[in-house]
């Protein structure tokens, strides 16, 4: 399955591909820099900025920098990674920026409940300006 993500709001997004991982499905995302953060920015980067504050420099928790990495960490907080059945889904989800050459000429779906324009915000950013926005501090 391969799922293009842009205009997909990211929590709905990750908590869709998991269900479908679980299940045994193999999930490609596409275009992940384009995938949507609800919320006022100042709000999404005081949280993220914290986030990356936390811990201690060589013990993490590290925050991924990068949009499609950082969309495989949200996914994976929807899974069980710890047990053998959640890592075996994780193993199945790819993340990738932009379209490669081997998904351009094939077909690519769309979450219906997780567009963003089901849901009347005004507020969101998309993951790749959150991650540009981390590269600067």
């Amino acid at each position: 399955m391969i799922i293009d993500a842009k205009n997909l709001i990211a929590g709905r997004l990750a908590a869709f591909a998991a269900k479908q991982a679980l299940l045994g499905e193999e999930i490609a995302i596409v275009n992940s820099e384009k995938a949507i953060i609800t919320g006022s920015k100042k709000n999404i980067m005081a949280k993220y900025k914290t986030m990356n504050e936390r811990g201690e420099p060589f013990h993490g928790p590290f925050i991924k920098k990068i949009p499609d990495r950082f969309l495989k960490r949200i996914i994976r907080g929807m899974l069980p990674y710890k047990k053998g059945n959640g890592r075996q889904a994780y193993k199945r989800i790819k993340c990738y920026k932009g379209v490669p050459k081997e998904f351009q000429d094939k077909k690519t779906e769309t979450v219906n409940k997780a567009n963003i324009t089901k849901v009347q915000l005004a507020k969101y950013m998309t993951v790749g300006e959150v991650c540009q926005n981390l590269k600067l501090r």
